[in-house]
Parts: structure tokens; C-alpha cells; sequence
């Protein structure tokens, strides 16, 4: 299913923005990783969270570009989706568009990669996990975990820029599909929305949580879907 939206109306801000949240995902992780730990430093958990919440920055950087948001230029809005999915634990922007897209088309059916029949948290998220993790991903971050504790300490890598990552998966997953998609929605997307709460709806998923909008306004990006709640 395509975007709503024509390139020619995409914001020039979104490129901006991008990069604003890709940058910011580099400079927080080059501090934390050098940074001394110590489990009495309250720096070392706020920055686990600081971290979590970029990484699904980067995701959802990746998702407005399969939406065709983050640029009017084609070419310069997949390079910043397929760098911005890369750096989530190499996820791969040309494995998620279908999938995403698939969701949107097959929304809360046997097609929709994202549902799960059963509200069962545990069975619904591992059933969501293998949809977006295969073997080359593991590979990978293995191959570069070892290259780079070769440089750098590896307990700040475990917990800066593993353990976040994976702590970022839980966000996305409960605040961006269990919680709008679980149970019966009889609506025309087969979704709930949180609250209107801009900070919370930011905080927990970059407006997501704000779900029945997002999938009633696809041509809407993220930064803009406070606005249409």
C-alpha cells in the first residue's frame, strides 16, 4: 500500500529532522561508550533510557521513510530510511517496507505480519520479533561487537549499545502495536489510540501511541501527529 502522501508535498523539514535524531544517536552513544561506568552513577541508567529512546527514534525515522516523508527527493528519503534501519541493529530498510506496508494493507488479519491472533504478550512479541530479526542481523552485530571491544570497553557496549537496543524493541512493540492492536477494534483501522497526552504519546513512542490517527493519516510524519489527534 503506498503513501497517502505525494513527494512533492513532503515538509523540507523532515530531512532536518532525521538527521537531527540520527545525530543525536551518535553523539549520545560516543559519550556513553567511553564514559566510566559505575552503578551508582545515576548517568549510567538515564543514559540506557536516553539510548532506548533514540533507537526508536532511528526506527521510527526509517518507518516515515517508507512512507515517503522524510523527503520529496526518492532517492535521498530511502538513503536516510535504509541508514536509519541499518543503524537499529542492521535491520534492513528493503525487508521492512513490505512488512510495514503489509500492515497497513492487511490491517488485524492472518496477512498482517504485525498481528498476532492471541493477546498474549509473550506470544504476540515473539511472533512480532521474527517478522524484523534474521540470522544475517545477528551475524552481523556479533561480528561487530567483537571488532569493537577490541577498542572500547565491553560492559559500556552491553549496556549503551546492545542492551537498549533490545530494550528498544519492547518500546516499540507495546506502545506501537500490542497496546493499539490488542483485543476487538470494530473501527474502520482496527486500532485504539492512546489518551491525548502529546508528552506522554512522545515519550513512550514518538506520537504512536496516537495509532488510529497514524493509520487514518499514513501521509502524516511523526513530528506532525499530535496535530491531527
Amino acid at each position: 500500500m503506498k503513501s497517502k502522501v505525494t513527494h512533492a508535498s513532503v515538509d523540507p523539514k523532515g530531512v532536518l529532522i532525521a538527521l537531527v535524531i540520527i545525530g543525536l544517536w551518535f553523539f549520545s552513544l560516543i559519550i556513553l561508550l567511553n564514559y566510566p561506568v559505575s552503578w551508582n552513577a545515576p548517568l549510567v541508567y538515564l543514559g540506557i533510557l536516553i539510548q532506548m529512546h533514540l533507537y526508536t527514534g532511528l526506527f521510527i525515522t526509517a518507518h516515515d521513510a517508507m512512507h515517503g516523508l522524510v523527503s520529496g527527493d526518492k532517492k535521498l528519503n530511502n538513503a536516510i530510511g535504509w541508514f536509519a534501519a541499518l543503524l537499529f541493529s542492521y535491520n534492513f530498510y528493503s525487508r521492512l517496507f513490505p512488512r510495514h506496508h503489509a500492515h497497513h494493507r492487511f490491517v488485524a488479519t492472518d496477512q498482517d505480519p504485525d498481528y498476532h491472533h492471541s493477546d498474549n504478550f509473550f506470544a504476540w512479541y515473539y511472533s512480532f520479533i521474527k517478522q524484523y530479526i534474521s540470522i544475517w542481523q545477528i551475524l552481523l552485530m556479533a561480528v561487530t561487537f567483537n571488532i569493537l571491544k577490541l577498542f572500547l570497553p565491553t560492559e559500556n557496549l552491553i549496556l549503551f549499545w546492545m542492551l537498549p537496543a533490545v530494550l528498544s524493541t519492547f518500546q516499540l512493540f507495546f506502545f506501537g502495536t500490542y497496546l493499539p492492536h490488542k483485543g476487538e477494534n470494530d473501527n474502520k483501522h482496527h486500532s485504539t489510540t492512546q489518551e491525548k497526552n502529546h508528552f506522554w504519546a512522545f515519550i513512550t513512542c514518538y506520537f504512536f501511541g496516537y495509532h488510529y490517527e497514524h493509520h487514518d493519516s499514513p501521509g502524516t510524519p511523526w513530528w506532525r501527529l499530535w496535530r491531527v489527534k
